[in-house]
């Protein structure tokens, strides 16, 4: 009995942080998760879409690399298309695999599928981030509608808060890499 108490207790003092956490997660906002990474290694996230356009179905997601992300690959979705639009790198990077990276990619699209406004979805990716520990990297996202369209392209200025934008774009926070011990 007590720990049924215990586990109902812990449960409303989370209900209880929620308010708090809201501006960070909005759940009307696009996201990615998870929303952190290691820097220097590969990722795999899912950029979240959690409505329509002013009630209008989803027909397709852009999403732009910020500099420094070279390499992404897009999970296919039954139903869409992905297009992946790159560019060549000045000097190719090893990839860590045996071969080297002579483009970057700079923006995956998915079109063609529909998603209603009452239902979400998740766009997967999987990239290498840069070697950047502390840093936050901006994805700005479009989301394309059969009417109108959501530009989830902000990116906080200086003193502004992510959550206090009207649209801001998903990020992923970049954390130092933990040392094994041998």
């Amino acid at each position: 009995m007590l720990s049924i108490f215990r586990a109902t207790a812990v449960a409303f003092a989370g209900l209880a942080l929620m308010p708090a956490l809201a501006p960070q997660f909005a759940w009307a906002h696009s996201t990615a998760d998870p929303s952190e990474g290691t820097a220097g290694s590969y990722l795999r996230t899912a950029f979240r879409v959690t409505h329509g356009c002013k009630g209008s179905p989803t027909t397709a997601v852009t999403i732009r690399m910020p500099d420094g992300v070279l390499s992404a690959k897009p999970m296919p979705k039954a139903g869409w298309t992905i297009e992946t639009k790159t560019r060549p790198l000045d000097t190719p990077v090893d990839s860590g695999h045996g071969f080297k990276i002579r483009e970057a990619v700079t923006e995956v699209t998915w079109t063609g599928g529909r998603l209603e406004n009452a239902h979400f979805d998740e766009f997967v990716l999987t990239m290498r981030l840069p070697n950047k520990p502390g840093a936050t990297l901006y994805f700005p996202m479009v989301q394309t509608c059969e009417k109108g369209s959501n530009n989830w392209t902000g990116i906080p200025a200086a003193n502004q808060k992510w959550g206090d934008l009207p649209e801001p774009a998903p990020f992923i926070t970049l954390k130092k890499a933990v040392g094994h011990a041998h």
